[in-house]
């Protein structure tokens, strides 16, 4: 799933690349739903080609329009019965995960997710808990800073399940969540716009809200889920930020790393 911003710049990489060697007719490239921006007055904003500022509706977006884009027919035509969930963010991604795979069949789950610790109580990841006996996903900036730093008596964090976008879903669970509205989610982004008097204006700060679903969300739709912690060194290696924490440089040193300790094991 791409967005309107690159959609076009992905399908020209992946054809660049020979699609890394994997068959054409099995990558399927569709674009996510968008939904418009508004300011903190609650108004629409305006954009430099005078057409109402729209933005992505985030990756949870993605069940409805496999939906609408034919993707989900297509997987029940080839047969398809497991699905990985995943984000470009983070460079260790396991795209194919078979130990999750393996746990989630064992349980007769229909959707399994990989976790690691959190780094601390004030790193940028959602972590999961239990509300109404259900699984769900607390996105970091919707949990107060006095709750995240709780502590259990072994002084590991309470709220310290990192939920990393490592997702499995069985195929029937695809297509449920396909026709479920999740709830949406907001974000205070920067955003341009021509003002009134139509000029742009080149945003210093936040001054927009952004609405957005999360695949995460999906797991309340179902009783339990299968639940794999793996190790931050071996699973996680995002990139979230320019500079500081989680940048291109902190990634693709963990990324070497990884392999580096791999080729070692062998």
């Amino acid at each position: 799933m791409t967005s309107n911003e690159n959609n076009e710049e992905t399908i020209k990489f992946l054809a660049e690349k020979n699609y890394f060697g994997y068959p054409k007719e099995y990558v399927y490239v569709f674009e996510q739903g968008k939904l418009p921006l508004i300011n903190e007055e609650g108004k629409l904003l305006i954009g430099k080609d005078k057409i109402i500022r729209e933005a992505s509706n985030g990756n949870g977006g993605i069940f409805n329009f496999m939906l609408k884009k034919g993707v989900i027919a297509d997987m029940d035509k080839r047969g398809i019965e497991w699905v990985f969930i995943g984000s470009v963010d983070n460079i260790l991604l396991k795209c194919v995960d078979v130990l999750l795979l393996g746990l989630t069949a064992k349980n007769n789950h229909q959707i399994g997710t990989r976790t690691v610790l959190k780094r601390s109580p004030d790193e940028k990841v959602g972590v999961l808990c239990k509300k109404n006996s259900k699984i769900k996903v607390i996105e970091y900036t919707e949990l107060p800073k006095e709750i995240a730093s709780i502590t259990d008596d072994n002084g590991e964090l309470v709220f310290g399940e990192s939920h990393i976008m490592c997702n499995l879903f069985s195929i029937e669970a695809i297509k449920r969540a396909s026709t479920k509205e999740l709830e949406y989610h907001i974000a205070f982004k920067k955003a341009d716009y021509i003002d009134k008097n139509g000029k742009l204006v080149v945003a210093q700060k936040p001054n927009a809200y952004k609405f957005e679903k999360f695949v995460f969300d999906s797991f309340g739709l179902f009783d339990d889920i299968s639940i794999l912690r793996g190790k931050r060194e071996e699973d996680f290696a995002p990139v979230k930020s320019i500079e500081g924490e989680d940048t291109p440089e902190t990634a693709k040193k963990l990324y070497e790393n990884y392999w580096k300790n791999k080729s070692i094991m062998i």
